[in-house]
């Protein structure tokens, strides 16, 4: 069942986790640099992760459930990050010289919409699961 649209929104997150903050910056330091992804190796490591799990998660479909748990950890995961970004967005804007917030530092919030309406889908499979089953 790999075909369902939950597999759709996890297979974007995937892309948006492992390509995107790789292709668009994250921010534009005080020295005219763009600062990617790749330039800090926790942050590189975070965005696999997320990619990973989406992956996993896709490749879950046969448990639903532990489809959804895993779906939920990579919300937390995202949100650790987007709480990174939140932290030195605030920290670039005190700088004597104007900074640049980059697109990149928006795809954990992409990547938490995309994984709500797969978990909305998940639910959606499961209910429609047990209201068969209880017509047995």
């Amino acid at each position: 069942m790999i075909q369902r649209i939950q597999s759709i929104y996890m297979l974007i997150v995937a892309l948006l986790g492992g390509i995107g903050p790789f292709m668009a910056y994250l921010w534009i330091d005080a020295q005219e640099e763009e600062f990617f992804a790749k330039n800090e190796l926790w942050i590189s490591i975070a965005f696999y992760g997320s990619a990973a799990l989406a992956l996993l998660a896709i490749f879950l479909y046969k448990n639903r459930q532990n489809q959804f748990v895993t779906n939920r950890l990579n919300m937390i995961l995202n949100l650790f990050l987007l709480g990174f970004f939140v932290y030195r967005s605030l920290n670039l804007s005190g700088e004597t010289l104007v900074s640049e917030k980059g697109i990149g530092m928006l795809i954990p919030v992409f990547s938490i919409v995309f994984l709500v309406l797969a978990n909305r889908a998940i639910k959606k499979d499961e209910d429609l699961v047990k209201s068969v089953d209880r017509l047995r």
